[in-house]
């Protein structure tokens, strides 16, 4: 009877060791969830074994790039392409215009003036232009230059000039020649978005009303301001003027003052009376606090057309 018993406990023990593991859901899920055990917080977690895991695949993609950009670094390099000169890569009128003007000299300002008119490049009536460079920092307020002159032949352009006052005064703005004299009207038209005009002016009582429309009007230079004579009670006077060729310049960021003297069907003399006053008018901005050069560079130029260098004429 013992080795009967013996025989059997043999045989199911052969039978254990042959016998397949068959694998179901349930045994599944109890392996996941063995797997799936981590504790709850610390070095142990699920989400810093997965910060690990991902930091391992930035290091290895980190490792990867270095390797691509030495194996880039070590290549041979082509040569440089070849450009051209600035000059070469102009219009056959610049290079034309630009071949009667000697590079090195600095002009008188008549002389320049001449030279301009004979160097336009461009087919229709260019305006010619003043680029003075000062030695001004513009972000001083008693430095930042910004004023108004009236140029005696005017800038050859039409100017629209849109006033908004009260009605009985907007009535002798438009007798004085204001485009737009307007009181609520002019309002609507700014909420519509409408800009007719070049020139705006307001008396100070009514500017409030325009403040809501600074960040439409401001970007656009149309603000008007006093610094440039745009809000005034004598309304008649600013609009004879700035239909008249009342010009306003300002110095920019990098300390240069930009204006149009007229048009090249001026001719050099009334060009050379529009000069004078700008720079006269120009003259009379220095800062008192400024010490140093005030004028260190002035070019003269046309639309689109070569610049002349001109002596400095007030130091």
């Amino acid at each position: 009877m013992a080795k009967k018993a013996e025989e059997e406990v043999k045989e199911k023990a052969v039978v254990e060791e042959t016998t397949e593991v068959v694998e179901t859901p349930e045994t599944e899920a109890k392996e996941e969830a063995k797997e799936e055990k981590f504790a709850k917080s610390g070095k142990k977690s699920k989400k810093h074994l997965e910060e690990v895991k991902a930091e391992e695949e930035r290091q290895a993609r980190k490792e990867e790039r270095a390797k691509e950009e030495a194996e880039a670094k070590e290549k041979p390099k082509g040569e440089a392409p070849k450009t051209r000169p600035l000059i070469e890569r102009r219009g056959k009128n610049y290079r034309k215009a630009a071949e009667l003007i000697e590079k090195e000299k600095v002009y008188n300002l008549k002389d320049a003036l001449d030279l301009a008119i004979k160097t336009k490049a461009v087919k229709f009536d260019s305006t010619v232009e003043a680029h003075v460079r000062l030695g001004v920092d513009p972000r001083q307020a008693d430095q930042n230059i910004r004023t108004t002159v009236v140029l005696p032949n005017g800038n050859g352009k039409t100017v629209r000039v849109a006033v908004f006052a009260p009605l009985d005064e907007a009535k002798k703005a438009a007798a004085a020649g204001a485009d737009i004299a307007e009181d609520a009207e002019f309002l609507k038209r700014l909420e519509k978005g409408e800009i007719a005009f070049d020139v705006l002016i307001s008396t100070p009582a009514y500017m409030p009303k325009l403040g809501k429309f600074a960040r439409f009007l401001g970007p656009k230079g149309l603000m008007p301001n006093p610094k440039a004579g745009t809000v005034t009670t004598d309304l008649e006077k600013a609009v004879k003027e700035a239909k008249a060729g009342k010009v306003e310049y300002r110095v920019d960021k990098q300390s240069i003052v930009h204006i149009g003297l007229g048009k090249t069907s001026f001719g050099a003399e009334k060009l050379l009376e529009n000069a004078n006053v700008f720079f006269d008018s120009l003259k009379a901005q220095k800062p008192a606090s400024l010490k140093g050069q005030y004028v260190k560079s002035v070019f003269i130029t046309t639309t689109m057309g070569p610049s002349i260098q001109i002596e400095n004429l007030y130091n």
